[in-house]
């Protein structure tokens, strides 16, 4: 073990200086990644079919390839699943991350290349302890194991010429043996397909582990702290986890979770850092502590283009890279990948807040918002509402989602959110009054549609009995590490189902 610390602590410090020129020349990198992958998808059928060989600029490769959605990829997809080479990337391709996508009804299944694992996930991840290193050069993350909440692997639906899973599933089980040796729980326990049972055994295991650190989505994160102090009697997990230093958290906001996290690792030297990883890639990490924004990763197998999100949803959407981002608008993101990846739309949203160097922040999802009303309230929104609600009341939530209220039968229009708590409100109201008034301070569209509650009332909120949103989505086969509540939708389909199912119970 002191082997291998030393040779990870050597990579790490190398890390951080190519970082360093990554942060310096930022633009040339990203060039210099695209004419690489062009150059390795040239003798494709997309490649080809582009003519990829003959493109020598930026514009050249804008105006020839089309900026394309998962449905209209999906097909090349399907070819691959089924065994077909040299569609999108060179050879054949036999992992496929499955993502539950931003639909009700289906999953996504995203190609994962050999490149795409090891120079953008693996790559990230050695970038994200380089830079936890470099920041906390007193560490001692290594003395103990790294625990990973993942999900599951699986065959493909298109027979068995490849297999499947949570991108989580597909990176653990293609881990190198050192990356193996630092974790915990044994991969087949943390590969296990039904969630009650695989968090059932995580708990057995890991408390019985020194662990060090842990990553994963928060929302599962606490269900498992949570019966691990259910099964121990321990009052807090740091008296099972004396030697915790830090949470490497990602795919929702962490704002509306911050609180409960310090309630249950109530430590000083407690640690957290943000990472925004995809089914698609891994794309940034915070790299400031306490500063809650992430260094975009310009080398690690993606070249960036952004859709200004006033151009979303037109049938040719001006795209714009690197070099012409502004900072405070919002972008929806495009990527070209070592994944074979084509200017492909991944469904996020982003914000700059730095260009030097380019750090972001995700400010939502392209399908989860609320316009019903012309109100335009994005995701980012709804956290930062619901963050200085729970501040204000003492509250403490699990999981939330939002939807419109229409008019109709003499009823005003509004929004009304499903809530569970961890810890309820000691005022329904105030918690209400303050996300309400939280949302009018940083979106203007919102408070003109509030004025005098003329256009739209007060939000509805109501309490969820617990447990609620671990059934739904467990109904619509969605447990497991990948899968998220979504936030908001500009649609009642979600809402009026978690009703639904809510009232079917109670009657």
């Amino acid at each position: 073990m002191p082997i291998i610390n030393s040779i990870i602590t050597w990579a790490m410090k190398k890390r951080i200086h190519q970082m360093e020129l990554f942060k310096k020349h930022p633009i040339d990198v990203q060039h210099e990644q695209l004419f690489k992958f062009l150059a390795k998808a040239k003798d494709t059928e997309w490649g080809k079919k582009y003519d990829y060989a003959s493109i020598k600029t930026y514009n050249d490769f804008k105006e020839r390839v089309p900026v394309s959605t998962y449905e209209q990829l999906n097909p090349h997809f399907e070819r691959i699943m089924q065994g077909e080479k040299d569609i999108l990337w060179p050879g054949k391709i036999k992992w496929f991350s499955k993502s539950s996508g931003t639909t009700n009804a289906r999953s996504k299944y995203i190609p994962v290349t050999p490149e795409a694992l090891e120079d953008c996930h693996y790559k990230a991840g050695k970038d994200m302890l380089s830079i936890y290193v470099n920041n906390f050069p007193s560490t001692n993350l290594f003395a103990g194991k790294g625990l990973s909440i993942g999900g599951s692997l699986g065959d493909s639906p298109l027979g068995t010429h490849s297999r499947a899973g949570d991108v989580s599933a597909v990176i653990m089980y293609n881990l190198p043996f050192w990356a193996q040796i630092i974790r915990t729980p044994k991969l087949k326990t943390a590969l296990m397909d039904k969630w009650e049972d695989k968090i059932e055994q995580m708990a057995i295991e890991t408390s019985k582990a020194n662990v060090t650190s842990f990553a994963g989505v928060p929302t599962w994160t606490i269900v498992l702290i949570e019966r691990i102090l259910e099964m121990t009697g321990a009052s807090n997990i740091t008296e099972i986890w004396p030697n915790l230093e830090c949470f490497f958290h990602g795919a929702v906001s962490f704002e509306p979770y911050r609180q409960l996290f310090k309630d249950l690792i109530p430590k000083d030297n407690m640690n957290y850092l943000e990472t925004y990883s995809a089914s698609e890639g891994f794309f940034g990490i915070q790299d400031q502590p306490g500063v809650y924004e992430m260094l975009l990763m310009l080398d690690n197998g993606i070249f960036y283009e952004f859709i200004p999100i006033e151009e979303f949803g037109s049938e040719h959407p001006k795209t714009i890279a690197l070099e012409d981002v502004e900072i405070g608008k919002n972008y929806a993101l495009v990527i070209s990948s070592n994944a074979g990846l084509w200017r492909y739309i991944i469904g996020d949203t982003v914000r700059f807040t730095s260009k030097e160097p380019f750090r972001i922040k995700i400010s939502g999802r392209t399908k989860h918002f609320i316009n019903a009303f012309g109100e335009e309230v994005i995701v980012e929104n709804a956290d930062s509402g619901i963050a200085t609600a729970c501040a204000t009341t003492g509250a403490k939530i699990d999981n939330y989602t939002a939807a419109p209220l229409y008019f109709g039968e003499g009823k005003s229009a509004g929004h009304q959110w499903l809530i569970e708590f961890e810890v309820e409100p000691n005022d329904l109201r105030l918690f209400t009054e303050t996300l309400d008034k939280k949302i009018r301070e940083i979106n203007s569209d919102y408070d003109a549609k509030r004025y005098q509650d003329i256009a739209l009332k007060m939000p509805d909120v109501k309490i969820l009995p617990k447990g609620t949103f671990y059934k739904w989505m467990e109904k619509r086969g969605k447990l497991g590490g990948q899968n998220k509540v979504p936030r908001l939708s500009n649609t009642r389909e979600y809402v009026d189902d978690i009703l639904d199912m809510l009232n079917k119970k109670g009657a």
